[in-house]
């Protein structure tokens, strides 16, 4: 038995090699990717691998936790594929976290380097939400980095959830931080800045519970999905100013913040203006954004790395230190920590 143990206690340790970024040749890491889509279909992890080739070194691994419900009542023989093509509500996926870490399992261990796998299955508006959690990291151990993406707010997709919509103020939401700082686990969180189409001049209520949310946890890696923008969740008035708020507190060094999906893309991109103005703000805090495709199951690799090249006149503009730390060292330094601390929570947790 006392043999048994050790094993199941080495086992995890050996997935917590590091990737050298100064002799990594590939274009950047994946801090945000999407195996399968709302209806849990994509592709095959061993497909990513080789849509990944040449170009990109290191990628998280999620599936989406929500799944579209087919009413036929709704939407008769026309199967839904996505959140935008139903009135039919959207409901938790638990089975997803499984499905992730039986793909990345299935991997040798020299690709198995190669991805950080997330927890996404879970209610935020749950308060078990954290004990599910737990579950997966004893269940699977050696697998699981972090958790999300996952979403609090979400333009069209919250008010279709099932059930309690969740919150930034809802304690299930801490319990699942609070763990998350515990364990080691990296957490990728999405929540708009803003409501859809607000009026002018309203007050972005969103942002201060946001930012009430990560004083709150000040021992838990954050990275907060998409700057909060969304596809009609558009830039706030002088939201680089509010951005430089969060980045500028000491309070706050836990939290990033990564520049993921081509709507987003395509306002930093927009004008020279904005394309000056962004890369103004990540010079001056180069440790804290991050690079993401927000890829859905890519099936060639010209669709994967799209988000990449509209970076291209942002990139331009990036002091090399700023630029590194974006690409690939940020990821790295976050993920290669989360590792090694949840390696060391489910070592102490065998026997639990």
């Amino acid at each position: 038995m006392k043999i048994i143990t050790a094993l199941i206690l080495l086992a995890p340790l050996a997935t917590t090699a590091q990737t050298n970024t100064t002799t990594d040749t590939s274009l950047f890491y994946d801090s945000h990717f999407h195996l399968t889509n709302y209806v849990q279909e994509g592709i095959s992890v061993q497909q990513f691998l080789q849509v990944m080739k040449g170009k990109v070194g290191r990628s998280t691994l999620f599936g989406i936790p929500l799944q579209q419900e087919w009413s036929y009542g709704n939407t008769g023989d026309f199967a839904p594929t996505y959140y935008l093509a139903s009135d039919a509500p959207l409901y938790y996926y638990s089975f997803t976290d499984a499905y992730i870490a039986m793909s990345y399992r299935s991997l040798p261990k020299e690709d198995q380097q190669k991805f950080d796998p997330m927890i996404t299955g879970f209610n935020p508006a749950d308060m078990y939400a954290a004990d599910h959690i737990k579950r997966v990291l004893k269940l699977f151990p050696g697998v699981f980095s972090g958790i999300g993406e996952f979403t609090i707010h979400k333009e069209f997709v919250s008010s279709k959830v099932a059930g309690e919509v969740a919150s930034l103020t809802n304690p299930a939401l801490d319990r699942i931080l609070d763990f998350a700082a515990e364990a080691g686990l990296v957490v990728l969180m999405h929540s708009d800045i803003n409501m859809p189409y607000p009026k002018p001049g309203q007050e972005p209520y969103l942002l201060k519970q946001i930012h009430s949310l990560f004083q709150r946890h000040p021992n838990t890696t954050i990275i907060w999905a998409h700057c909060g923008l969304g596809r009609v969740v558009q830039p706030v008035q002088d939201q680089l100013k509010m951005l430089d708020v969060v980045l500028s507190d000491p309070a706050l060094k836990h939290v990033h913040i990564d520049i993921s999906w081509d709507e987003v893309a395509k306002y930093i991109v927009s004008t020279p203006e904005t394309i000056k103005a962004t890369a103004a703000v990540i010079n001056k805090y180069p440790d804290r954004f991050l690079m993401g495709s927000d890829e859905v199951a890519p099936a060639t690799q010209e669709k994967y790395l799209k988000v990449y090249y509209m970076y291209e006149p942002l990139l331009k503009q990036l002091t090399p230190e700023a630029k590194q730390k974006l690409l690939k060292g940020n990821y790295s330094r976050l993920f290669d920590n989360a590792r090694q601390e949840v390696r060391k929570w489910e070592a102490a947790h065998v026997n639990n």
